[in-house]
């Protein structure tokens, strides 16, 4: 592993929440927001929340949103020498509203915002050279511009001895499409440590069996697999074996964010030495305090916060 930047690539946007519970927006209602949010920037903001250099390649609208996330990630040490800030343009948005059964209905501005402007700059071709580690969210190799740097990126960083992380944050049919399918392909055969959740090691295999799922991956040349499961922890994944850690017991108020602030302090503290155990567990109550906070970055950790929530919370039995 060579020393460097953690680095991604994708959207900043903030989120506005309903305060009602229903089937998204047609009434009016109260709300609350706006929040920094993004599911790059809120795995970007985490890595710097623990201390580690992190950058992102990203683009806001000269406006209160993208201030206030630009202000955040600068707040907690991010590197956003390659956000890009479009006069006239708007940050991108989501509003969100939760439905009686957990489920949540959105309404995006992603494509006609700044996002949509996201690009292959000469701020953003220097911070990429700087990187030790890319982060590759999969919510964002829809966009050309996005997948041109990813795959622009890839040789010459695992060339110099860089490391890789997927976390494939996708729909079902983005892998019914060939051209999608073979870009989270070459993606995934770059991959040092994969972060699937539920269905998606099946998606990438076709196998519906959790354990011949793992096998498949390790063959095609993943180095490590950690398992999201939500409430229930976390397992990890590699050629030595697996390792199983329980969740923690917390109340849920947002779950938008947690399983970036999870990635991020597994991929942290693995940089950083520490056991897969350890890293586990970390990453596990980062998830866990997001999770417990309205707002998707309201709930990052430092180390000491970790330590402390650790210290204080039952896991599940």
């Amino acid at each position: 592993m060579i020393e460097g930047k953690v680095v991604t690539i994708g959207e900043i946007l903030v989120e506005i929440m309903a305060t009602t519970t229903g089937n998204g927006f047609l009434e009016p209602q109260p709300l609350i927001g706006p929040f920094p949010s993004g599911a790059p920037a809120i795995f970007i903001d985490q890595v710097g929340k623990l201390g580690h250099a992190a950058g992102i390649v990203a683009a806001v609208g000269d406006d209160d949103f993208g201030t206030i996330n630009l202000d955040r990630l600068k707040q907690d040490g991010v590197d956003i020498s390659a956000v890009a800030v479009h006069p006239g343009a708007a940050t991108g948005s989501a509003f969100v509203r939760y439905r009686p059964d957990g489920s949540r209905a959105f309404v995006y501005n992603m494509r006609d915002s700044a996002v949509g402007r996201i690009a292959a700059t000469p701020e953003a071709e220097t911070l990429l050279a700087s990187a030790g580690h890319l982060h590759v969210m999969g919510s964002g190799l829809p966009v050309p511009a996005i997948t041109g740097m990813v795959r622009s990126t890839l040789p010459t960083l695992k060339a110099r001895g860089g490391t890789v992380s997927f976390d494939p944050n996708i729909r079902r049919e983005m892998l019914r499409d060939e051209g999608g399918k073979a870009i989270f392909q070459s993606v995934l055969a770059a991959t040092d440590l994969f972060l699937p959740s539920g269905e998606e090691l099946s998606l990438f295999t076709g196998e519906t069996d959790e354990g011949r799922a793992v096998t498949a991956l390790l063959d095609a040349g993943v180095k490590e697999i950690v398992l999201k499961r939500g409430e229930a922890g976390s397992s990890h994944f590699d050629r030595s074996g697996r390792t199983d850690m329980p969740g923690f017991v917390v109340a849920e108020v947002d779950p938008t964010g947690a399983g970036d602030c999870f990635g991020a302090t597994f991929l942290v503290a693995r940089r950083l030495g520490r056991s897969v155990s350890e890293a586990l567990r970390y990453a596990n109550a980062a998830g866990a305090r997001t999770v417990s906070v309205q707002g998707p970055m309201e709930g990052s950790s430092t180390f000491s916060d970790l330590d402390r929530f650790i210290a204080e919370t039952p896991v599940r039995a």
